[in-house]
């Protein structure tokens, strides 16, 4: 499967001029591409180049091989647009934003990344220094850091294209890796069941809550300070903010990462196999009063169900989506099903048998419940191959049944 390790450029200031620039100059090529192709309506990454490349290199002087992945970039930029203009997320068509989107050619940031393969990048791993090719020239012994995991990682897998790219004045490459996978385990005998929530960033089957409090608590405090600074406007709070900017989002990636990596290693200790709901259009779905819109709008569930899936394939362990549909009301024990059976954000009581139990640790037995009967019903692991960094595929499409519970039995499609 493949991975993206990110690693941490140390360029001294002559260096780090010389790679700016670099991405300053294929970055306008890319914009004069788009232009190109766009005016000609040709958006294949050939008959693009016939087009493009020639005047590209004489142009920005940009060698053979950073021309061509400049109209490559260009190609899967509108490749990308489409896919998004063919799934909705653009609008519907003659809707202002999807003209907006389509009525002028694609236009790229100064500082947007840049691809690499082998002939303008070579790593030195145990020296931790890399070579580069630049508009200026090649320049070696860039030094990098990473963690010993990283290391490792890179000096045994890597495969492929890297990405160079700045943020916030720091440089990083994304290097692509092949990790291999560990044999799936086709004959789990039960499943862990994990329900997602906000005030319990995940809850599990065995009894495990791990509670979102203290993140939920950093957000407000975030959201309060950005609005103060916002409203403040001065060049000291613009500063402020530019520093704190994806401070949180930060913090919630490290949380997640930790969360899936326990509830994976768990269920692989076990020899189970992992239950999640199926949350996709959860947003469009709910309707929510003001005050909670913003708590709900950052709830990374999304973020996590992918930290679990691609953790599962590596240690081989299935994961299966089952419909999320009265599971927080329905009676883990008894299977009634009632609005009043949840008392509370956090307590459920069951209106016919009497039984009580922690609402998310009740909810996430129904999850691990249906996940089974799908598994008995012939499903296969719902958990797809993470999609490349730069480029999204349209998976295959399956069958659904619906049982007498409300479980979905998945079959492959033909």
């Amino acid at each position: 499967m493949k991975l993206t390790v990110q690693v941490r450029l140390l360029p001294t200031p002559e260096q780090a001029a010389a790679l700016e620039a670099t991405l300053r100059a294929c970055n306008e090529a890319a914009t004069w591409a788009s232009g190109v192709a766009f005016e000609k309506d040709v958006k294949r990454n050939f008959a693009l180049r016939e087009h493009t490349y020639g005047e590209i290199k004489a142009r920005w002087g940009l060698g053979a091989q950073a021309a061509q992945h400049v109209i490559k970039k260009t190609c899967d930029a509108y490749a990308t647009l489409k896919a998004n203009l063919t799934a909705g997320n653009l609008g519907r068509p003659g809707s202002k934003r999807y003209r907006r989107a389509t009525e002028k050619p694609l236009v790229f940031r100064p500082q947007g990344a840049q691809p690499y393969d082998d002939r303008m990048l070579s790593w030195q791993t145990a020296e931790r220094q890399i070579s580069i090719w630049t508009v200026a020239a090649r320049i070696k012994d860039v030094a990098f850091t990473a963690s010993p995991e990283q290391l490792a990682t890179l000096a045994l897998y890597r495969k492929g294209e890297s990405d160079l790219l700045v943020r916030d004045g720091m440089w990083f490459l994304n290097a692509t890796c092949e990790v291999p996978e560990a044999e799936p385990n086709t004959d789990p005998h039960d499943f862990l069941g994990v329900d997602l929530g906000i005030v319990s960033i995940a809850t599990t089957s065995d009894g495990e809550i791990m509670a979102g409090r203290e993140l939920n608590r950093i957000r407000t405090r975030e959201r309060k300070l950005r609005s103060k600074l916002q409203k403040k406007n001065t060049p000291s709070a613009k500063r402020r903010l530019k520093k704190r900017r994806r401070k949180e989002a930060r913090r919630a990636k490290d949380i997640n990462h930790k969360i899936a990596k326990h509830v994976v290693a768990e269920a692989e200790r076990t020899g189970r196999g992992i239950a999640l709901e199926d949350l996709t259009g959860i947003r469009e779905r709910v309707r929510l009063r003001k005050p909670q819109r913003a708590t709900h709008s950052s709830w990374s569930f999304h973020q996590l169900g992918q930290f679990i899936a691609y953790k599962a394939r590596r240690a081989g362990v299935p994961v299966v989506h089952v419909d999320p549909a009265y599971t927080s009301r329905t009676c883990a024990e008894c299977g009634h099903i009632d609005q009043a059976n949840r008392v509370s954000q956090a307590w459920f009581a069951c209106r016919s048998c009497g039984f009580v139990d922690h609402a998310d640790r009740n909810a996430s037995r129904n999850i691990r419940a249906r996940a089974w009967e799908l598994w008995r019903c012939g499903a296969l692991p719902t958990a797809p191959a993470p999609p490349p960094e730069h480029t999204r595929r349209g998976g295959a499409g399956r069958e659904r049944s619906t049982t007498a519970s409300g479980a979905r039995c998945a079959s492959p499609a033909l």
